[in-house]
């Protein structure tokens, strides 16, 4: 099975760079700083305008977790539709119950939207929210889910590349595995030689510095790292590295 690397982008000039860098598919977010949103939608037509990126769109009204009320829900099956029209070669979401379990009939409405312009399906890392891996990755089969972005329900894939390694023994000929937080050019070959998985989703970030973002009463940061005044952005040489040491 060839490697693929998935690069997290939060923009039309992140997905950019991911092409450049020489990825072929990526996740379109906005607001990656709040774990990503659902993009503009101009950002995924010029992505699909001037690259040939597979590109799977993240679908997410809001931050904080994935227990939504149904305003929330009926947006994002609007946006959903909205982004399969346009040309999302697939759709990431995640919906959860208040007890953490997989929210099965919104789920399926989802999967039915995506399926019906023949896209992949995509469950994030809500999954890693969940308290029962096993059932749940099961019940997500069950509704016709392509692949789950999963970091072993810790904080960073690396430390939760046990449980990552037992899902893909157990269920990857039945879903994909796609592992997720603290992958980069150092640790991605590693972590598929360990578990068998194929694929893994990185962001390759870096900074920018924009000297407007603060002023003497003012401020719109962020970013606690490296400096309060940057905004982060995918880096094209982190890309090539990332892409490079899989071969």
């Amino acid at each position: 099975m060839k490697r693929i690397i998935e690069i997290c982008c939060g923009s039309y000039y992140d997905a950019l760079q991911a092409f450049k860098g020489g990825a072929k598919r990526i996740e379109l977010n906005s607001s990656l700083y709040m774990g990503g949103l659902t993009p503009s939608l101009a950002s995924l037509k010029l992505t699909k305008k001037n690259t040939d990126l597979k590109v799977i769109c993240m679908v997410r009204p809001r931050g904080a977790g994935f227990y939504y009320n149904e305003e929330d829900y009926e947006t994002m099956l609007e946006d959903c539709q909205i982004l399969m029209e346009n040309g999302a070669d697939g759709i990431a979401f995640g919906f959860l119950k208040e007890d953490s379990s997989i929210d099965e009939e919104r789920t399926k409405k989802m999967i039915d939207i995506v399926k019906s312009y023949h896209g992949e399906v995509v469950f994030h890392r809500a999954f890693d929210c969940v308290k029962d891996p096993y059932k749940s990755i099961e019940i997500l089969i069950s509704l016709g889910v392509d692949r789950v972005l999963t970091s072993g329900l810790k904080a960073k894939a690396m430390d939760g590349k046990g449980l990552i390694k037992e899902l893909q023994v157990q269920y990857g000929n039945q879903i994909q595995i796609l592992a997720g937080s603290g992958i980069n050019a150092l640790n991605a070959k590693e972590m598929m030689n360990y578990t068998g998985i194929y694929q893994v989703h990185s962001s390759c970030k870096d900074w920018i510095y924009d000297p407007t973002t603060s002023s003497q009463y003012v401020t719109y940061s962020y970013a606690s790292q490296p400096n309060e005044q940057n905004y982060d952005v995918v880096s094209k040489e982190l890309v090539k590295q990332i892409v490079n040491s899989i071969d």
